[in-house]
């Protein structure tokens, strides 16, 4: 398992967790499936965001929330919400971090996010709009994460300009 975690909370829209599969491998993030999904893993829309990529994903699936807390008990979790006071730039991501995002349709249950209140971020975006997609905030997350890590083990340049 990875230093970096996406974890995502009951996703309804394969298409997103496809495109998010595909940045788990790039980046060498590992990704958390929880239970339900509006989805079956052989879904064609998830295999064909993801497809070359899956060989590559170090994936994870968890009945519910509490089966993933009790097979995750170390590390650093963070709520993405557009509920939080926090900007995700504000966090220091050091060591195993899980970076949790919810359904497409509902974010993250109220109750997890305010038993976590401490540990919410929020991508800022202008006020009207109700949130991002959720594969473009998975990537923004994790590439911030590896941006305060300097992007160890990626490559930093094309080919081209090698």
């Amino acid at each position: 398992m990875s230093d970096i975690n996406i974890v995502l909370l009951e996703p309804e829209i394969p298409q997103n967790t496809g495109n998010i599969s595909r940045t788990c491998a790039a980046t060498g993030s590992s990704l958390h499936l929880i239970e339900p999904l509006g989805f079956t893993i052989t879904d064609r829309q998830l295999k064909r965001a993801g497809l070359d990529y899956w060989s590559h994903l170090d994936i994870h699936y968890y009945k519910d929330l509490n089966d993933f807390y009790s097979k995750n008990t170390d590390g650093f979790f963070y709520y993405f919400t557009t509920k939080a006071a926090i900007n995700y730039t504000d966090v220091k991501y050091e060591g195993k971090v899980f970076l949790f995002f919810g359904k497409e349709t509902k974010g993250l249950p109220e109750e997890l996010l305010l038993k976590n209140k401490e540990s919410c971020v929020r991508i800022p975006m202008l006020g009207e709009l109700r949130s991002l997609n959720l594969s473009n905030s998975a990537a923004i997350a994790v590439y911030e994460v590896l941006r305060q890590r300097d992007f160890e083990g990626l490559n930093l340049k094309g080919k081209l300009f090698l």
